[in-house]
Order: structure tokens, then C-alpha cells, then sequence
């Protein structure tokens, strides 16, 4: 490795706002300079929050110094000509950003996105820095969820600065099992890259695997009728939506790592290991394509099955209304043959005087004829018309 240039620019004023770069291989502004170890956090971090989880000086793919702060890991650095450092932030506050852009030379348009968070993912080279953004995902049984974190990450001739927002990925595995290879790690920060590339992309694994068993129970639940199976596809589907958004990228950014592997002189080793991540990354990505389809399809039939069972429901509550309507006109129906001789009755039981054919002899047949009469020809006519 070639002896390394000074990092350490002269101080800037203050630091302008975002601007447009003029290319990639723009020379970034400095930031702030370093005051020791940093403030304290600002009111956006929790005040226990340790936003450096490791920070280690390697030379020859071996661990030489593990520095408690960032100032101390600089100056180490410095010290070692041959060396590389890892630095791994959490969350990190903007002083600590800051103090490594001026020691780094970071660009701080990549500075401003580790900042930010929410990005996509994306592979940009600013000089002799790479800036990657990647977005991990993890699956939890419990919640039956798929959880999402962001990484970004600094790669430059003698550094590796990772940014992790989110619970995932694991990174201290991933320092453990490099440091347990030093023969691959001294080939320097890109292997380190790679190594978080494939730790990133072998995480989608279990994902993928919930994912699938969660299908396979909602499509269960679809057919069974269950009426919160809606909420749940739309709610995995949201979470496919945001999974795509996280693997598609990656296909075309390991393909373009791939074509400067002769501009850049990568080792064979590690091409070898990126094209084997970018096997994964296509795998999972049409894997999670796949998904978004069948829950499309799934999403369809539910609808179907749900219209169906409702049209059933309607159909029964007519064929009810219909029932209840004839038993209405059943009783409606006897109901006016029983109010004929009734009316009958009622008329020649009142008590006048005057009232005709109270003397007559043939009234009272005449009564009973007549109310058989009507009651007869009122059934007749309820029967005709279907409804007794």
C-alpha cells in the first residue's frame, strides 16, 4: 500500500448549505475540526446512547489497536502507514460525522444522507471514497413482521465507516468472522465491504422464509373465511413494497461493482465473493417479486370469495324477507275472512229498536248465509291470488 497522503485539510469556514455536486470525483469540503472525543449528544439521542460500538486499527488483516474514541483511532492511524481502520457508529451524532468527514475527507453530501437516514439504497464514489446505502431487514416471529434498519457506508483506501440506523444488520459477527479471516481481510476495505454485503443479503434469507410461511397461513385463512385476513395481506404487502425497495437496488449496484473490477484492480478473490452476493441478490429479489404477485392474486380471490359470501348472505336474507312475506299474507289473509262475520255479527248485536229485519223470520239465516258467504268468496279469492 502506497504511503498515505495527509487527511487532515485546512479548517474551512463555516460549513455552506447542500449543494449540487459538480461529479462524483468532486473534492468534498471539510467539515468542522475535531474537539477531542465530542460533545455530549444532541436532544435527539438518548443520553446513555454510545454511538461508537467498535472502533479497531488493523494492520495486515490482523487487530493492532482497539482506541476507546474517534481522536485516539485517528491518531493511531496515522501511526500506522500500512494500517486500516474500522470505525462502527450507531446513530452517531453530527459533531462525530463531522470530525470524521474533515479527518477522512467525506463528502458532505454523503455526510448529510448518513445523517438524514431514510435513503435509498444506492452506490456513489466520490474520488477515492466509496458511499454505499443499504437497507437491512430482519424478521420477527414474534410480531410476525418484517423489521427494516439502514446501513451506509464509507469505504476509502485505508477505512471502512460504518452508519447503522435500525437493530439490523449485526455487524460485530460480521468484524468477529473477518477478523477470524485475516488473510481476507487484509486485502484491505473492500473486503470488509463485501463481507457487510453478504451479511446484509444473507439476512434476507429468514425474511424470506417468514414471509413464505405467512403466505402459506393467509392463503389457508382466505379459504377458511377468516374476516381479519384482509388487514394481514394489506399489511404484508405493504412490507413486500418496502422489501423490493430494498433488494432491487442492490442488483444494479453489485453489478456496477462489478464492472469497475478492472479500473479498480479487485482482487480476484473478492470478485469471486461479490459475484456470489449478486447470485443472492438476484435470487431474493425475484423471490420477493414473486411474493408481491401472489399477494396480489390472493388480495383478488379474497375479494372474489368475500362478494361471493356476501351475495349468499343477501340472497339468504331475500329468501327470508320472501318467507316472512307469505307468512304475512297467510295471516293477513285469514285475518279478513275472520273480520267479515265479525263485522256482520257486530251490526245486528247492537240493541235499536228500529233496526230492519230485527222482526223478520228469515234474519238470522239470512246472517249466517251471508257471512259464509263472504268468508267463502274471500278465501276463494286469497287462494287464487296464492296467497293461503
Amino acid at each position: 500500500m502506497s504511503e498515505r497522503p495527509d487527511r487532515r485539510p485546512t479548517p474551512p469556514a463555516k460549513r455552506p448549505g447542500r449543494l449540487r455536486p459538480s461529479g462524483h470525483g468532486a473534492t468534498p469540503p471539510a467539515g468542522p475540526p475535531p474537539a477531542g472525543g465530542g460533545p455530549e449528544p444532541t436532544a435527539a439521542v438518548p443520553p446513555n446512547h454510545r454511538s461508537v460500538i467498535d472502533s479497531a486499527v488493523y494492520r495486515d488483516g490482523l487487530r493492532i489497536a482497539s482506541p476507546a474514541t474517534l481522536a485516539d483511532t485517528f491518531r493511531q492511524l496515522r501511526e500506522q502507514p500500512d494500517g486500516m481502520a474500522w470505525i462502527g457508529l450507531h446513530r452517531p451524532t453530527e459533531t462525530e460525522l463531522h470530525s470524521l468527514a474533515h479527518e477522512f475527507n467525506l463528502h458532505e453530501l454523503a455526510v448529510e444522507d448518513a445523517l438524514e437516514a431514510h435513503q435509498r439504497p444506492k452506490l456513489e464514489r466520490y474520488g477515492d471514497t466509496l458511499f454505499v446505502v443499504l437497507r437491512a431487514a430482519r424478521y420477527l416471529d414474534a410480531l410476525e413482521e418484517v423489521e427494516f434498519g439502514e446501513l451506509h457506508v464509507f469505504v476509502g483506501p485505508d477505512f471502512l465507516i460504518t452508519v447503522r440506523h435500525g437493530g439490523a444488520p449485526d455487524l460485530s459477527a460480521v468484524r468477529r468472522r473477518m477478523e477470524e479471516n485475516p488473510a481476507l481481510l487484509s486485502l484491505g476495505p473492500e473486503a470488509a465491504l463485501y463481507a457487510i454485503l453478504d451479511a446484509v443479503v444473507d439476512g434476507y434469507a429468514p425474511v424470506v422464509a417468514g414471509v413464505q410461511t405467512d403466505i402459506d397461513e393467509i392463503e389457508t385463512e382466505v379459504f377458511r373465511g377468516d374476516p381479519a385476513v384482509s388487514r394481514r395481506i394489506y399489511e404484508l404487502s405493504r412490507e413486500m413494497v418496502e422489501f423490493q425497495r430494498a433488494t432491487r437496488p442492490l442488483v444494479g449496484m453489485l453489478h456496477g461493482l462489478m464492472a469497475g473490477f478492472a479500473k479498480y484492480g479487485t482482487d480476484e478473490e473478492l470478485q469471486r465473493y461479490l459475484r456470489d452476493v449478486a447470485d443472492h441478490v438476484t435470487h431474493t429479489s425475484e423471490r420477493v417479486d414473486g411474493f408481491r404477485q401472489a399477494l396480489t392474486e390472493i388480495l383478488t380471490v379474497n375479494a372474489t370469495l368475500v362478494s361471493q359470501q356476501q351475495n349468499a348472505e343477501m340472497r339468504a336474507l331475500a329468501e327470508a324477507g320472501f318467507e316472512q312475506n307469505e307468512e304475512i299474507k297467510k295471516i293477513s289473509s285469514w285475518a279478513a275472512i275472520l273480520f267479515a262475520p265479525t263485522l256482520v255479527g257486530t251490526i245486528y248485536g247492537m240493541n235499536f229498536e228500529t233496526m230492519p229485519e230485527l222482526k223478520w223470520v228469515a234474519g238470522y239465516p239470512f246472517a249466517i248465509l251471508l257471512m259464509a258467504v263472504v268468508c267463502v268468496s274471500l278465501y276463494v279469492i286469497f287462494k287464487k291470488r296464492d296467497w293461503l
